[in-house]
């Protein structure tokens, strides 16, 4: 069969030598887990909506899913707050290329995907609003591990029944007492919107994971799976997942 097409959205970086330029930029682990799931993957930058808006449609007309990948914070302005003292870089083209991409993807019914800053997206997306520094409260645990490799670090709970732990007990994962997972994340959710549905959480109760209450295949993940599946099999499961939802057989 025709391995089905996955876009995955890049970040932006400033190169300064040896030219001076913006770069696309965005992990190749995320492509290697697509690849190894029997989906296709391709890429593509976030471009200025003011003058490549018309692109988003067309970009979309060509793929099966969309993989939303983690990267910078999402500017608070799209959820009606004021910046943090303690938030992180944004990046406006971004935000309004994905939240654009997004909004598109969902009305063609097109499953979608999003790892870190790809949950977030999508609860802002969906009315929703972000913690933006988890740090600042004492009573969470550590988000955002020191250790780069991607180990997991800290237990999600699963909501049984889910596709998510589902994913998780095919690959032989026993998720009564939870899965382990790393953590790379400074923000995280404010409540969840009425549109999507918690499906995981951390012993501090943050929100870890969510679904689409309706429509097409719609689940976001707080971790970085793409990070660890190569040296912890079983976090391909959210990779796995998505490529059913794809239709690729398995």
């Amino acid at each position: 069969m025709t391995r089905p097409r996955v876009l995955v959205t890049t970040g932006h970086r400033w190169l300064e030598r040896p030219l001076k330029r913006l770069e696309a930029v965005m992990g190749v682990n995320y492509m290697v887990a697509l690849s190894q799931v029997g989906t296709t993957p391709t890429m593509s930058p976030a471009l200025p909506l003011d003058v490549h808006g018309d692109l988003v449609p067309s970009l979309l007309d060509s793929v099966d899913g969309v993989l939303l990948s983690g990267g910078a914070d999402v500017d608070p302005v799209h959820y009606g707050r004021s910046p943090d003292a303690n938030l992180g870089v944004v990046d406006p083209y971004r935000d309004a290329f994905e939240l654009a991409l997004y909004r598109e993807a969902r009305s063609r019914n097109l499953p979608i995907l999003g790892i870190c800053r790809g949950i977030q997206l999508i609860a802002v997306a969906e009315g929703g609003a972000l913690h933006q520094h988890l740090p600042a409260d004492p009573s969470r645990l550590q988000h955002s591990q020191a250790s780069p490799e991607g180990h997991p670090i800290h237990r999600v709970k699963l909501e049984p029944g889910t596709a998510l732990a589902d994913a998780f007990t095919r690959v032989g994962e026993d998720v009564t007492a939870g899965v382990q997972v790393n953590t790379y994340h400074h923000q995280g959710l404010d409540g969840v919107p009425d549109s999507l549905r918690a499906i995981a959480w951390t012993d501090d109760g943050l929100v870890e994971a969510v679904e689409g209450r309706d429509g097409a295949f719609l689940v976001g993940v707080q971790w970085h799976p793409e990070m660890a599946f190569e040296k912890h099999p079983r976090q391909i499961a959210p990779f796995e997942m998505f490529a059913r939802a794809l239709g690729v057989e398995g």
